[in-house]
């Protein structure tokens, strides 16, 4: 048995100051099923609407002390009634009239005398289209808190987890002290658990940036700050990891910037290890450094097999990903904390791409 409501009967508000047309549009329309609130003044109707807005108005144009025009813009004007279907009925037929109607804010227009089957089709249509718009905007709402309450969520895992993976990442160093010299087999198993390890605090850590930087809770602690020589130590950092991938640095000159040296760093990495993950063994990736227009920019760039087109949309889009990226692993955060933290900057960040021909990501800041 089914608990729903019956859905509610539209409400029309019927606006003329013709006595004979607002008696047979109000008879029409209940015949029709709807609920029907007839007004003979623009005054009336905007007194009406102010007590309970109707879900669609059929207004007059030629009417004493405010015309049918200045009803509608009234409307338009508030931010409660601007969606409401305005529908005209009018003896006016010359074609700016209409084009008056719908700058007014208009969704039709029907001249007069009107055949009842033309207004009532018009009616049903703007109420179909209202009721759809309506259900979209809910299922909108709806998105949008299930989208922060998954963020929430995701925020208060990886706050939790933060503490527990440090000590896992600092056990994991102290371990190399007692493997005795020599023992390349438990050696290759630390690197690969120091590896591990520092790769999951950094997801962790990108969850937990994400989420400040939407909330505007991150503070950036800005100071001058080589950019050349940022890339130098971050591509040092990832050296090891890139394996047979050669890894090289175009700065021929310091670049300063006015940054938050860690935050920055970490997008550098970022776009390295990005890099480094879709380059081939044997394959090469250059860190280009240098001032573009005045604004400091960096640019790293693979030669992998590049982004396809239909899928560029997503790139920086928050647990987006790649399809060649989900089969790598990865939080779907990276990018979308690189974008956040660079526009935190003030600056501008995106990437140029062709299939089988790599991929540049890059970034600009504003002049120091």
């Amino acid at each position: 048995m089914s608990s729903e409501a019956p859905p509610a009967v539209p409400t029309i508000l019927v606006v003329d100051d013709t006595d004979a047309n607002l008696r047979l549009l109000t008879a029409m329309l209940r015949d029709n099923g709807y609920k029907v609130r007839p007004v003979s003044s623009g005054e009336m109707a905007l007194r009406v609407i102010e007590a309970k807005a109707p879900d669609l108005v059929l207004l007059d144009i030629n009417m004493p002390e405010m015309d049918g025009y200045e009803v509608c813009r009234r409307l338009k004007a508030d931010p409660r009634w601007r969606d409401i279907p305005v529908l005209f009925i009018s003896a006016l037929t010359d074609t700016a009239d209409k084009v008056r109607a719908f700058q007014a804010g208009g969704v039709d227009y029907v001249g007069k005398p009107f055949q009842f089957e033309e207004v009532a089709a018009r009616v049903r249509t703007h109420l179909e289209l209202r009721r759809k718009e309506l259900a979209l905007e809910a299922n909108l709402a709806r998105l949008q808190e299930l989208e922060q309450q998954r963020d929430t969520l995701t925020h208060m895992i990886a706050h939790d987890m933060r503490s527990p993976l440090l000590a896992v990442q600092v056990s994991v160093d102290l371990l190399g002290d007692a493997i005795p010299q020599g023992d390349a087999e438990s050696a290759l198993l630390l690197a690969t658990a120091k590896r591990g390890a520092a790769q999951v605090v950094e997801m962790v850590s990108q969850m937990l940036d994400v989420s400040r930087l939407e909330s505007g809770k991150l503070e950036l602690k800005r100071e001058p700050t080589d950019l050349a020589e940022l890339a130098r130590e971050s591509i040092g950092t990832l050296r090891a990891l890139a394996a047979a991938r050669t890894l090289g640095l175009d700065a021929p000159a310091p670049v300063p910037a006015e940054a938050d040296r860690d935050l920055l760093r970490r997008v550098v990495v970022n776009l390295l290890a990005n890099a480094i993950k879709f380059t081939p063994p044997a394959g090469t990736i250059t860190v280009a450094v240098h001032l573009a227009d005045g604004r400091p920019r960096l640019a790293v760039t693979d030669d992998g097999p590049g982004i396809p087109p239909d899928q560029h949309d997503r790139i920086f889009e928050k647990f987006g990903q790649t399809a060649a990226g989900a089969r790598r692993g990865g939080s779907g955060l990276g990018l979308t904390f690189c974008k956040m933290a660079v526009e935190a900057h003030g600056g501008t960040i995106g990437f140029d791409s062709a299939l089988g021909h790599g991929t540049t990501f890059w970034f600009s800041l504003p002049p120091p």
